[in-house]
């Protein structure tokens, strides 16, 4: 066991998950990079020994960072490590009105960015956290990153080679159904082992994570149709109230979003967190309101003395941001082990939750819907299917828009 630490520039920090799960596996942060001021804020309230650098912007550091302003040689560095603005490949922005653009979007010039400071900096990885569609799909950063990473080997003698892999969170013991794509580019070029799934067949749960607590400041519903939630069972959504559930019919099949009235259950993982709900859109608390910030720390695999700053919009969005600690440190123990030959810490998981000894409550069953809704009970239309909806695209068209996509 290696008592060696490594080192890692971060990048797009956020609220500071993948940064705590490498620190817990053996990595030190030696500067780190974030727009967003709220989030610096957070950073520098819980970890004043990360040196936060002078310029927030990627697109800047990369034409004026070099390894010398951060008492490194070219190479030294073990890793560069971040997630890059998911927005222009995420499945949400499906629904803009342009549609997924992909490397075309001014967003993404900032993966062209760290690319760059791979280049200065010549780390012993790369190791990068997104949204499934960073790198699948049509539209995905994947071909130009391979590219970039060809002509960097090219010119340094490196060997860098993208070896990218889309998990879900809750198999390696984070409590939260969370598909990611996690990349590693390892520069000697050699296969990297990821590590085993251990917690794919007995994941961690809701109620492990968030049961033990007792708040007394909880947010309050908003907007009309979240009085529906108690007509919903625990770990269901608006489907419950579908031609296809089992409750009354107020809504057509697959009309609505998958997290619209969407709630968490006791006894199972909870759903994935997102960084800009709506007063609508879930996940929900099994107590039909919305989730307090601890909560979503706690869903996130966050230590509980985590605090973020911010009004409560703010602490939401930073969480839901964020890279799981968890998933972090499992990934990163892995990375440290391929860098250093072996692991520097094989004990218990950091960030690891506890599994409760508390046995949940039953669920409470669904209420009947509100009386001022019954008028609207009666057969709905479904969904025609796959592709047969409303578009991005045709949206467009019906605005004239559509030589913009093209």
């Amino acid at each position: 066991m290696q008592d060696v630490r490594g080192s890692v520039l971060s990048l797009f920090t956020g609220a500071g998950g993948l940064d705590l799960g490498l620190e817990a596996a053996g990595f030190d942060t030696v500067a780190c990079l974030e727009l967003d001021k709220t989030c610096r804020d957070t950073l520098r309230k819980n970890r004043k020994t990360w040196t936060q650098l002078p310029t927030n912007d990627v697109t800047v550091a990369a034409k004026e960072l070099k390894p010398e302003h951060l008492d490194l040689e070219v190479g030294e560095l073990d890793v560069i490590a971040g997630g890059p603005p998911c927005q222009p490949f995420s499945m949400a922005a499906q629904w803009a009105n342009t549609g997924r653009r992909g490397m075309e979007d001014d967003r993404a010039k900032t993966v062209i960015a760290m690319l760059d400071l791979v280049e200065s900096f010549l780390p012993k990885a790369l190791f990068i956290e997104n949204v499934a569609g960073f790198l699948r799909g049509e539209i995905s950063a994947a071909p130009f990153i391979t590219e970039r990473l060809t002509e960097i080997n090219k010119k340094h003698g490196t060997a860098y080679r993208l070896d990218p892999r889309v998990v879900d969170a809750s198999h390696y013991g984070v409590p939260q159904r969370r598909n990611r794509v996690i990349a590693v580019a390892v520069k000697d070029g050699l296969p990297f082992k990821w590590p085993d799934p251990e917690y794919r067949d007995k994941p961690m749960t809701a109620w492990d994570a968030i049961g033990h607590l007792r708040q007394t400041k909880l947010p309050a519903n908003q907007g009309t149709w979240t009085e529906l939630l108690a007509s919903i069972p625990e770990g269901g959504n608006y489907l419950h109230l579908t031609a296809r559930g089992e409750g009354e019919e107020l809504f057509g099949y697959r009309t609505r979003y998958w997290s619209f009235l969407l709630k968490l259950a006791k006894d199972q993982p909870a759903w994935t967190l997102p960084a800009s709900p709506g007063p609508s859109t879930g996940p929900f608390h099994w107590n039909n309101r919305p989730l307090t910030a601890l909560e979503c720390l706690l869903l996130q695999t966050f230590p509980r003395d985590w605090k973020l700053e911010g009004k409560h919009r703010q602490q939401i969005k930073q969480a839901g941001n964020a890279t799981p600690p968890l998933l972090a440190e499992v990934v990163g123990r892995a990375l440290y082990t391929h860098l250093h030959g072996e692991p520097y810490d094989t004990g218990e998981l950091v960030y690891l939750p506890k599994k409760s000894d508390r046995t949940p409550p039953k669920p409470v069953p669904p209420k009947p819907i509100p009386a001022r809704f019954r008028e609207m009970v009666g057969d709905k239309d479904a969904h025609p299917g796959e592709g047969m909806g409303p578009s991005p695209r045709e949206k467009a068209l019906n605005k004239d828009e559509a030589l913009s996509l093209f």
